[in-house]
């Protein structure tokens, strides 16, 4: 049985997330009390539930602080050979989630007792943290809107064969943040900038003329090959130690030309020695 279980913050995308794994075949349970897991895995492990083989449940604060302090060793009580646990956290910029709240009329879950909204989303953060820190996959939604969650909701998590890590190579602008879901951040910005070229300039990484432009600078060679040359050591290290999903982010001014160019360099080499890589251009995806 595979078991994906869905956290993080209030509005970050886990209704979404649930919504998605639900379409794909998933038995969906939302707003599971953490103290009630092993029980309800062990029911759908019974002859009469062994239907599902895939089950997704969602987890919140609302299970109580005493319980989630609990999650890490509650989790390690039902690992076992039968089944695959993925533990995939969803967390999301406090200014967007405001914005969230705000443009969708609805009330924070812990927004009940007169706490104001930016507390309520602190306290949260604090209660879900033990969550937070053991889980396999952490998404920052803080950029991502509801299609392209669904995306990578499909590419990381259902289309992942068991017991293989996902990569995902991410460009981004640091004018617009860092990702905080990524596992390794390399900042590109001190190579040569397509920007300052007129007739590059409203390309991006992905043009004929942007790649032609960076493949003749011998600092962009260099910084591809060093970067590679990193991954290829590291990556199997990470697939030795059970690792489900590595985020690699590359960063430059925009996130339009020497990211891009430079996360297709890694997507394309290492999609032949890798069988679940996959490729997003946050800043490019957010127009």
């Amino acid at each position: 049985m595979k078991l994906v279980i869905i956290s993080g913050l209030s509005g970050s995308g886990k209704t979404v997330a649930l919504h998605t794994l639900e379409d794909e075949g998933f038995y969906c349970v939302d707003n599971l009390p953490v103290g009630l897991l092993p029980a309800f895995i062990e029911q759908l492990s019974s002859r009469q539930m062994q239907i599902y083989d895939q089950v997704a449940v969602g987890v919140d604060a609302r299970s109580g602080a005493s319980d989630l302090k609990r999650f890490r060793d509650i989790i390690s009580s039902m690992k076992n050979d039968k089944i695959d646990i993925e533990v995939v956290y969803f967390e999301t910029a406090i200014n967007e989630l405001i914005k969230r709240f705000s443009d969708t009329r609805r009330r924070h879950p812990l927004t009940r007792k007169g706490i104001p909204l930016a507390e309520a989303i602190d306290i949260e953060r604090n209660l879900l943290s033990p969550i937070a820190l053991t889980a396999d996959l952490c998404l920052d939604t803080t950029h991502t809107n509801v299609h392209q969650l669904r995306s990578l909701i499909k590419k990381r998590i259902i289309s992942r064969p068991p017991q293989q890590l996902s990569i995902l190579f991410q460009s981004f602008g640091f004018k617009h943040s860092v990702p905080t879901d990524s596992d390794f951040v390399f900042d590109v910005r001190c190579l040569p900038n397509p920007h300052w070229e007129p007739a590059l300039r409203p390309l991006t990484g992905q043009d004929p003329e942007v790649q032609a432009f960076l493949k003749q600078q011998d600092d962009v060679i260099d910084m591809f090959s060093h970067i590679r040359n990193f991954l290829e050591y590291w990556i199997p290290k990470f697939a030795e130690q059970n690792r489900y999903y590595l985020t690699v982010s590359i960063g430059c001014t925009g996130g339009q030309h020497r990211s891009v160019y430079i996360a297709e360099l890694l997507n394309n080499y290492f999609r032949d020695k890798f069988e679940n890589v996959s490729l997003r251009h946050r800043e490019m995806d957010n127009p």
